[in-house]
């Protein structure tokens, strides 16, 4: 489906969501999903979903053809940003990156506007989104997990919060380098890079916007992790997810607001069931420290032989 839906009245903000998903055009899907986040922030939209209602939900969000698509393996080289070819490679990646981060993400909005910040910077190279290949690693580690949503979640933090830049390999080490090098330990080098090379105008757009919004959408992944897994927990307390969050808001203490062994627990068990190795250092542990991504979260899976082998 790739036309824009038009709102009903009186429209849910998952039937909103769903016109997001369903709009193929990525520069319109960024659009409407600003539109729908600024809806709901402003109280326009009143209701999250409608138990009435039995929604079609798709298998794929709607996705534009031009772009064409190989496995992670036949994926060029990206290059260090040295010359202009590897500068419009390594920023078409994190264009196609936020494209499925819109579909995917709950900062859907900062997203949008990542997608079109960095698809505006590309045509400034002499390039723009479709001209160059690219895979789709995220979603399908997404579907890969889509039965379990604290899986899900995490994937997200990984793919959304964490990914500067994705190297070419086979799909598992593809994976693999996402979690070794997330983007939050090598947003600054990636940054340097582009310095060097004498682009600052996307370093700049990198460091100023682009890297302070990515440590608070990791925030955000650890946050909804964490409620995911305290739900799963004692549903009872956590029915509904808009009320909690509006106690959060109002200041009443949840146990949100602590980190469970059970929570980081859970982590580390999805990290050994989806993931070959230990996480390789080193890690910007300024910035995880910032997002609320600890140490704790993340130094036991860096152990050698902490994973069980597949």
């Amino acid at each position: 489906m790739s036309g824009v839906q038009t709102a009903r009245e009186n429209e849910t903000l998952v039937e909103a969501a769903l016109r997001v998903l369903n709009t193929a055009d990525p520069l319109e899907k960024a659009r409407l999903g600003d539109s729908v986040a600024n809806k709901w922030l402003q109280g326009t939209i009143t209701q999250p979903y409608d138990p009435s209602l039995d929604l079609p939900v798709p298998n794929r969000p709607a996705r534009l053809t031009n772009v064409k698509l190989v496995s992670p393996s036949l994926m060029p080289k990206l290059g260090k940003a040295g010359s202009l070819q590897s500068r419009q490679a390594i920023v078409h990646t994190l264009v196609h990156t936020e494209s499925w981060a819109i579909d995917l993400s709950w900062v859907a909005q900062d997203e949008g506007r990542h997608f079109s910040l960095l698809a505006a910077r590309l045509e400034e190279l002499g390039s723009s989104y479709g001209m160059l290949p690219a895979n789709d690693g995220l979603w399908d580690s997404s579907i890969a997990t889509s039965k379990d949503l604290p899986e899900r979640d995490f994937y997200a933090g990984i793919y959304l919060h964490e990914l500067l830049p994705i190297t070419n390999a086979h799909i598992e080490d593809c994976i693999m380098k996402i979690v070794q090098a997330r983007g939050l330990d090598v947003l600054p080098t990636t940054i340097s890079r582009f310095r060097n090379g004498g682009d600052n105008d996307t370093a700049d757009l990198l460091e100023r916007v682009v890297y302070p919004e990515e440590i608070t959408h990791c925030a955000a992944g650890v946050k909804w992790f964490k409620y995911l897994c305290l739900r799963s927990q004692n549903p009872s307390l956590y029915q509904d997810g808009v009320a909690s969050q509006e106690s959060e808001a109002k200041g009443v203490v949840t146990p949100m607001e602590e980190v469970s062994e059970e929570v980081i627990q859970k982590f580390h068990e999805i990290v050994r069931t989806h993931f070959r190795g230990p996480l390789k250092p080193p890690f910007n542990e300024k910035a995880r420290e910032a997002a609320g991504f600890g140490s704790q979260w993340y130094e036991p899976l860096a152990v050698k032989g902490s994973h069980n082998a597949n």
